[in-house]
């Protein structure tokens, strides 16, 4: 029945948040036997999405739009980190959890997260706790970003770079645009792509000053993935650009990954266990929040004076 549930999302009239709502439906009610092979195959459907995108996007529109974010992903970064220390601090929330939760609203969610438990070593508490509620504040995004967004009056590049810099994963980035509609996907998916690749210089410093603290190499401590399906995107887009006789497969090959984001959206739902929710704490919620809201309203503020 799982299956025919996800495959039954592939159809063109499900829209994105119907299939998200679908998912967290069956999540819910029904168990999921298939957790573990749905999370994998959602990792592979995403970045394979995520390529296929490409095809249908201007590879120099692509390169402005990712060198145009450059200063508020630094900006926002930054200021990311330094306000979760913060109130890290403050909420006495644990150094490792309140780490990885602000690198994961800092820079693109489960995805940096992941990155930087491997070189912290972290606990396998502070990393279920950080992903939880990453994966809360996603699925939230994903239902409130878009008519927010249009009730805000914002443009479809307005909505596209916020959507960027205020939503944690890639998923629910390129989600939440495409259930906005118009050119939103092609500016949000840019920009998140740019604001991936922080990923390793993030996590390699942030290894590097905790094995100062701990006296270990970085070299004994975890291992960094390269997010390869990035150059994947950009290749697609040049490919597709240089070569105008495939422009009309390029278009096909896009719609085709449009409609495997709205899958990837049901197996993000279907993944909203009982058990993801028992894992996240109040404090570290509150924190996750916290950062989330001043975070999306300095972005909003930071696109509406066309910074």
């Amino acid at each position: 029945m799982f299956p025919v549930a996800a495959g039954l999302t592939l159809l063109p009239q499900v829209p994105a948040p119907l299939a998200l709502a679908a998912g967290i439906a069956w999540a819910l009610l029904l168990p999921n036997p298939y957790s573990k092979q749905a999370r994998s195959f959602q990792t592979w459907l995403l970045q394979g999405s995520v390529v296929g995108l490409g095809a249908a996007m201007n590879l120099q529109q692509v390169m402005r739009a990712g060198s145009a974010g450059l200063v508020s992903t630094l900006v926002g970064i930054t200021t990311t980190l330094l306000l979760g220390a913060l109130l890290c601090r403050l909420l006495r929330v644990s150094k490792g959890a309140g780490l990885m939760i602000s690198v994961g609203t800092a820079i693109c969610g489960g995805s940096a997260i992941a990155a930087v438990s491997g070189v912290l070593r972290a606990k396998e508490e502070d990393t279920s706790v950080a992903l939880g509620i990453v994966f809360l504040l996603n699925s939230l995004a994903l239902l409130i970003f878009p008519p927010l967004g249009h009730a805000l009056q914002l443009n479809d590049v307005q909505f596209g770079q916020w959507a960027a810099l205020a939503i944690h994963d890639t998923s629910s980035v390129v989600g939440a645009a495409l259930s906005f509609g118009g050119s939103a996907l092609q500016t949000a998916t840019t920009i998140k792509l740019a604001r991936a690749l922080w990923i390793i210089p993030i996590a390699l410093a942030i290894g590097f000053l905790e094995s100062r603290a701990q006296g270990s190499s970085l070299q004994s401590r975890g291992k960094l993935k390269f997010p390869w399906f990035i150059l994947g995107f950009l290749i697609a887009a040049a490919v597709f650009t240089y070569v105008p006789q495939l422009h009309s497969v390029g278009a096909i090959v896009a719609a085709v990954a449009r409609r495997g984001l709205v899958l990837t959206l049901f197996l993000i739902g279907a993944n909203l266990s009982r058990a993801t929710l028992k894992t996240v704490g109040f404090r570290p919620l509150l924190l996750g929040v916290l950062l989330w809201i001043i975070s999306a309203s300095s972005s909003l503020a930071w696109v509406r004076l066309g910074m």
